[in-house]
């Protein structure tokens, strides 16, 4: 899920990865609303209210949505950075740190805000998580090569519309031999969208329902430290599963060699 990249990686390995990245943007997205009022996925909206505050001379709340704006860009930035710094020691799992980074950043969320409760300002709390989902979207975009993208939507529902057209005219249009690219890129978009509505769903359940407030944060980390303890499992599985089909048969043939010498006896 995490570790396969490149010709290795399958519309399976992208369906994986997008279920659980777009449940915790979801989760994301929806605590830190219901915590603050403000977004903390995308930066479409900031990006508006941030030129709009410069037009009107509000430089001082102009800067607040430049630190939301640069906040993301940072957390994208150094997602980037990390998996380049991997490929370069070629490290198996170029994937980890980023996705580590990303649990420390809203486990820092969570704690300041629950024993050290007012001393954050809000405006902090938000560029903390802002910076979560640049990391979180900069390496899912990575590893997928940009064909998933998991903290925001509108990208995803312009690309869903093109595709669903050209499912109507497949025939008509000639598209008879993208027809089974197109229903896997068409499937995975749906999954995206489904499964970020299922985690905004949990984390408002949780959140209001039964009053775990940021508590819920703590949802959205331990299904990613789940993800990468089964990636790491599966992975650590596969490889010794087979080292020993591989060494095991030579083995048994050294042993029958053995017995068949008469110089054995």
């Amino acid at each position: 899920m995490f570790r396969h990249q490149g010709k290795k990686r399958t519309a399976k390995h992208n369906l994986q990865i997008a279920v659980v990245l777009s449940f915790v943007a979801g989760m994301v997205n929806v605590t830190g609303f219901l915590f603050m009022g403000k977004l903390t996925t995308n930066v479409t909206g900031h990006f508006a209210y941030f030129v709009y505050d410069l037009s009107v001379a509000e430089f001082w709340k102009g800067l607040i949505y430049f630190l939301y704006l640069f906040a993301f860009l940072l957390g994208s930035f150094s997602s980037g950075l990390l998996i380049e710094i991997a490929n370069y020691y070629q490290k198996h799992n170029r994937y980890l740190a980023p996705t580590l980074l990303e649990c420390i950043a809203l486990l820092s969320v969570w704690a300041a805000n629950t024993f050290f409760i007012g001393m954050l300002p809000l405006d902090i709390t938000a560029c903390i998580l802002l910076f979560a989902m640049g990391l979180q979207n900069a390496f899912v975009t990575k590893i997928s090569n940009s064909v998933v993208r998991t903290t925001h939507l509108t990208g995803l529902f312009t690309d869903l519309g093109i595709e669903l057209s050209q499912l109507l005219y497949v025939k008509r249009n000639h598209y008879e031999t993208q027809k089974p690219q197109l229903k896997n890129s068409v499937r995975l978009r749906l999954f995206i969208i489904t499964f970020f509505f299922l985690g905004g769903l949990v984390a408002g359940y949780c959140y209001a329902a039964q009053q775990l407030e940021l508590n819920t944060l703590l949802i959205a980390v331990l299904i990613l430290l789940v993800g990468l303890f089964y990636d790491a499992f599966r992975f650590f599985y596969i490889r010794n599963k087979r080292h020993y089909e591989n060494h095991h048969p030579r083995r048994k043939h050294k042993r029958t060699i053995r017995r068949q010498s008469p110089h054995s006896h």
